[in-house]
């Protein structure tokens, strides 16, 4: 790499050695130009022509040369000894072509480094110090003006050597300090280079296609896998805007999560995409970045799976179903045949009609029950106060605990909980996990029902000591009949978790036999929807509209 710059440098070296002999000398020795005051001004030319062989043969030599720096050092020496013969011809110490010197230290410390300007600059100063003095003592046949003194001379002699060195060293710092700056920006630019194809190999590579857009949507990237999910040519999505590629995004652009359909060879396809923001290095906006799949086939499996997953529900209810309804059905046949007998006590046959109408009234608890679950009315969203609520159900336990024994219920509010939410389906949920509690401990202990402020939701809690739930039940309670209890129908939890739900909230629950069990439930403050203006409703509550 050093050579094939060395080789650069030589080659200009050459250029301008042949531009500088032909356009200064030559038009100095074609218009004789201060003729009358060089001894030898004919002499010009015989140091054009060697100059001009010579720049001749560096060009035949440079390409067969293996030592360039030989080679370089030779080309800066024939120089020096050029440039003093060409001071030497002009009048010695009253020449006008003295520069040519620097021009030669500064050549030898652009095209080699900071030593070879100062080899050339100590070899320039010997050849002109020794010229000078020789023409001082007329040793060599070149006149000069007799009014110059010795203390001239020598004057002169050292402000030439001064100039020589200091053109070589402010000549090579500027050098070393362009070399490096200049391998500097090499590495840089090779990183960048990396940089910039492992970029173009991490976009291209991803199995996702990509795109990125200015801020008002204009497409810049377009990635592979962009034209292979899209079936676009990047040439022709390039500078579209994306609207024109997902018509399902609105403007204006915003950073977003969705889903959409497009059509493409007339088959209607599934994109997700997800739009991230692209900033510059202060931070400022300076697009967007988008990156999709085409998710037809996995929607597609989706939709299969949840099919099956309601056809297994389906045979799951229908068979608990069936089961629920087959034993009052079976205490009502037999309670029938027996009355149908007639020979039956009227104290007998009182009994088994008040066990016939009893099996009746738990039919039909079981079928509202269940069509409460699987047709569930749309809740009625109001803006009420949640401990108002709570203290009534806390009466409703109470009333319902009076001759129950050693149950104490304890409530612990905090702050100000008005929410949003359907009161009515609220007040079933928390009615049914309170009497849950209450149910769990036939020999007394404590309820204790407290709410907490979360960030943008509350948390209820329905806390009591009773028996507990096994482990084995737990990932079962919230299924639809399933039950421990003996009148129990199984749909009371399935359907306060569906009104949870409903209300984007969630319900959990922990439970360690022997020790007690707690029920959590989590609520929005708001939920996620569209309400209408707020107005006021029975029982002072302010609807905010119906979903």
């Amino acid at each position: 790499m050093e050579d094939a710059a060395l080789f650069k440098r030589l080659k200009a070296l050459i250029i301008l050695r042949a531009f500088f002999v032909t356009l200064l000398l030559g038009t100095f020795l074609v218009f004789e130009i201060g003729f009358y005051r060089f001894p030898y001004p004919r002499a010009i030319l015989y140091i054009i022509i060697p100059l001009s062989l010579l720049s001749i043969l560096y060009t035949i030599l440079l390409y067969r040369v293996k030592n360039l720096a030989a080679f370089a050092y030779f080309q800066l020496s024939v120089d020096a000894l050029s440039a003093i013969a060409l001071i030497l011809v002009t009048g010695g110490i009253e020449s006008w072509f003295t520069f040519v010197m620097l021009l030669t230290v500064i050549a030898s410390a652009i095209t080699m480094n900071k030593r070879a300007g100062f080899i050339t600059a100590t070899l320039c100063s010997i050849l002109y110090g020794l010229m000078i003095d020789l023409q001082f003592y007329r040793i060599i046949p070149v006149a000069y003006d007799l009014s110059v003194k010795e203390k001239d001379f020598l004057y002169n002699i050292f402000s030439h050597i001064t100039s020589l060195y200091l053109t070589a060293y402010l000549t090579g710092y500027m050098s070393s300090r362009l070399e490096k700056t200049s391998l500097r920006l090499a590495e840089k630019d090779s990183d960048l280079r990396d940089l910039a194809y492992f970029n173009r190999e991490l976009i291209e590579g991803l199995p996702s296609g990509l795109l990125t857009t200015d801020l008002p949507g204009k497409i810049l990237i377009f990635n592979r896998a962009a034209e292979n999910i899209l079936g676009i040519p990047r040439s022709s999505a390039v500078e579209k805007n994306i609207i024109e590629i997902f018509p399902f995004i609105k403007p204006p652009m915003e950073t977003q999560r969705s889903e959409g359909l497009i059509t493409l060879n007339g088959n209607l396809r599934t994109i997700g995409l997800t739009i991230s923001g692209s900033t510059d290095s202060s931070e400022h906006r300076t697009g967007y970045i988008c990156i999709f799949q085409d998710i037809t086939e996995l929607k597609n499996l989706e939709a299969e799976l949840k099919h099956k997953e309601t056809l297994a529900a389906i045979g799951e209810l229908s068979a608990n179903m069936a089961h629920e309804i087959r034993n009052p059905l079976a205490s009502l046949k037999g309670s029938i045949e027996m009355l149908k007998e007639g020979t039956l006590t009227k104290d007998h046959g009182e009994k088994l009609m008040n066990i016939a109408l009893s099996e009746m009234d738990r039919l039909n608890k079981i079928i509202t029950d269940f069509l409460t679950y699987s047709r569930p009315k749309d809740p009625e969203f109001f803006r009420f106060d949640l401990h108002t609520m709570l203290d009534e159900i806390i009466e409703l336990i109470k009333s319902a605990t009076m001759n129950t024994e050693n149950i104490t219920i304890k409530k612990d509010f905090s702050g100000e909980n008005v929410i949003v939410a359907d009161p009515q389906k609220l007040r079933q949920v928390f009615l049914n996990l309170g009497m849950n509690a209450i149910e769990s401990m036939p020999g007394g202990g404590e309820v204790a029902i407290s709410t907490r402020n979360l960030k943008d939701a509350v948390l209820i809690s329905v806390k009591d000591s009773g028996a507990g739930i096994p482990r084995e039940n737990l990932k079962d309670i919230f299924f639809p009949f399933f039950t421990t209890k003996d009148k129990g129908t199984g749909l009371g939890l399935s359907i306060a978790y569906r009104i949870i739900e409903e209300h984007n909230g969630k319900i959990t629950v922990k439970s360690v036999p022997g020790q007690g069990t707690t029920f959590a439930v989590v609520l929005p403050v708001t939920p996620e929807r569209p309400h209408a203006q707020d107005r006021t409703a029975k029982g002072g509550l302010i609807k905010t509209g119906t979903s």
